[in-house]
């Protein structure tokens, strides 16, 4: 596949921290890349805004209603299949407590011990970034 051809896919992810703890959720098994660990979000759809597809997202998949903050953090991902690009946002919980929606399953984690847990390829420099600085 030519670099002309090749998919590439804009998605949102929501840095959420409470306590010295991120938010974490894992895949479901039956989604690509089963069971491993990821910061929530999800695609933005044509003609959504960034904010407001993570907003949507973050509804969906773990039932809270956030404040968009800054993006924290731009990532580049190139997987077999296509290449990712993620706009991560400091987010704050405004309602709700996250639960397992969309998702297999959610955990607040100490940054220290991220390292631990089976985070996607393309979550792992949020990984290294935030061991390095601790929260935003």
């Amino acid at each position: 596949m030519s670099e002309q051809t090749r998919k590439r896919t804009l998605v949102v992810a929501g840095l959420m921290a409470q306590d010295g703890r991120v938010l974490i959720t894992q895949r479901r098994a039956d989604q690509a890349l089963p069971l491993q660990w990821e910061f929530p979000g999800g695609k933005v759809e044509s003609g959504e805004a960034p904010t407001a597809a993570l907003a949507r997202e973050l509804t969906e998949e773990i039932g809270v209603t956030v404040e968009v903050g800054r993006i924290w953090e731009v990532l580049f991902h190139a997987y077999p299949a296509f290449d990712l690009v993620m706009l991560v946002y400091a987010c704050r919980i405004v309602s709700g407590e996250p639960r397992a929606v969309e998702v297999a399953d959610v955990q607040w984690v100490e940054t220290t011990r991220l390292h631990e847990w089976d985070i996607l390829p393309a979550d792992r420099p949020l990984v290294e970034r935030l061991v390095a600085e601790g929260v935003p």
